[in-house]
């Protein structure tokens, strides 16, 4: 490893959904492409794959936390007001909910518990980072029901959690994604200093986002997302190989495989080169700073 090259996180979403989301990443742990993943802990691909991938990861270490999912899934706790017929709401139905104050905090309180429980269970140790699906843990309500679980259940631990805001220009300088940042960034606003205040971690320039299309080029889209100031950068992605599993839960498909192609590629290990980073863990960047502008 090259000391001199800056250390970003690269962390892959939605371990556990499928068993060719988990090929992918463990695929790409390996190769040195990603340095974290978060685990969707109510999925049956967490649990047929959590012990094997606990050795990968031994020897090829990577940070692995809890995907937090809200939406569009199964529901591991019977999340009373929240899911329907045991299947959690769409994004855009919670967003609805959390703006207008009306969450059922109990529910989601409930199912963040049986989550976590269910990560320790296959993984026997805490998770290092919570992220969410959807972003879903950021949301008004939720983060404050996330940041208190989280507080009391590890006491001590060094465990951060995914700040999905960052200072516009930022985002702007990037072009790529800018104005799903702004979207998301507006709906977070605040998360990362109460998580902060509550002595968690947090990254300081979140990048990745894009349209799912086709065009531009998905290693333009990760391109533009090693560029530029921060001191902890989290670049997300959603990498995978497409299987009848994955059909059958989630409407994501092509653009992963997309990613997966070009984050095995040579390709991309030139432009991580070229741009000076590499791919580590989060204890890695530094210190965490979080700016007035940024939240």
């Amino acid at each position: 490893m090259d000391d001199a090259l800056k250390a970003i996180v690269v962390c892959a979403d939605d371990y556990g959904l499928s068993m060719g989301i988990c090929d992918a990443i463990e695929a790409l742990i390996e190769r040195g492409r990603l340095s974290a993943t978060g685990a969707m802990s109510g999925l049956p691909s967490w649990r047929r794959r959590a012990g094997d991938f606990k050795a990968l990861v031994h020897a090829h270490p990577a940070d692995v936390g809890l995907h937090f999912t809200l939406t569009g899934q199964r529901a591991l706790s019977p999340a009373r007001g929240l899911a329907r017929d045991g299947r959690l709401p769409e994004i855009g139905g919670l967003i609805a909910r959390a703006l207008a104050g009306a969450l059922p905090r109990a529910a989601i309180r409930d199912e963040l518990r049986a989550q976590l429980d269910a990560f320790e269970d296959a993984w026997n140790a805490p998770p290092d980072f919570l992220d969410g699906h959807q972003h879903a843990h950021a949301l008004p309500g939720i983060r404050d029901i996330v940041i208190a679980e989280l507080a009391a259940r590890y006491p001590g631990h060094s465990l951060w959690l995914r700040n999905c805001t960052e200072p516009a220009a930022w985002a702007r300088r990037r072009r790529l994604g800018w104005r799903k940042a702004m979207i998301i960034g507006t709906l977070a606003a605040g998360s990362a200093r109460a998580a902060t205040r509550a002595g968690f971690a947090v990254n300081d320039s979140f990048r990745g986002l894009y349209d799912f299309g086709p065009v531009p080029a998905y290693r333009e889209v990760f391109r533009a997302s090693l560029a530029g100031p921060g001191a902890r950068i989290l670049v997300h992605c959603h990498p995978g190989t497409v299987d009848e599993e994955l059909r059958r839960l989630d409407p994501l498909l092509e653009p992963r495989e997309r990613e997966l192609a070009y984050l095995a590629s040579e390709a991309c290990g030139e432009d991580l080169r070229a741009a000076s980073v590499r791919p580590s863990r989060f204890a890695a960047t530094g210190a965490p700073a979080i700016s007035a502008a940024q939240d």
